[in-house]
């Protein structure tokens, strides 16, 4: 299985979420898109333990099985289609998660993710702790 980790379900894995380690472990491949690890590094940087937290993303992102997502042509594609799809839907979701989205749609990744606004996308396929 090839997913794709979103902030939150990062965060759990490294609180020791026993149910999202266990996806973690499984996967063959884990993804983790640009917008994510920005969001984590501007975290790291207003809190109190960034280079603690810094060290160990750093570890998991030498993992051979991770890999950080970057958009190309194509992403902006899927981009655009989701929020087309969105506005008919009159569903829009933060920006970050749209490109996290399209990422997981170009890719057919099963998103980790705890974020319900990705429910919006029957195109995107969830894994979650709480299906095994």
């Amino acid at each position: 299985m090839n997913i794709l980790i979103d902030t939150n379900r990062y965060r759990d894995l490294c609180d020791g979420h026993e149910g999202v380690t266990k996806i973690v472990q499984r996967a063959s491949r884990i993804c983790m898109p640009f917008i994510v690890l920005a969001e984590l590094r501007s975290g790291f940087l207003s809190g109190t333990r960034a280079r603690a937290n810094a060290r160990t993303l750093t570890k998991f992102l030498n993992s051979s099985r991770t890999v950080v997502l970057y958009p190309d042509e194509n992403t902006v594609h899927h981009y655009a289609a989701a929020f087309a799809q969105l506005r008919k839907q009159g569903t829009p979701i933060p920006t970050s998660d749209l490109w996290i989205a399209a990422l997981a749609i170009q890719h057919s990744l099963m998103l980790l993710s705890r974020d319900e606004h990705f429910d919006h996308f029957p195109q995107i396929a969830r894994v979650s702790p709480d299906q095994d």
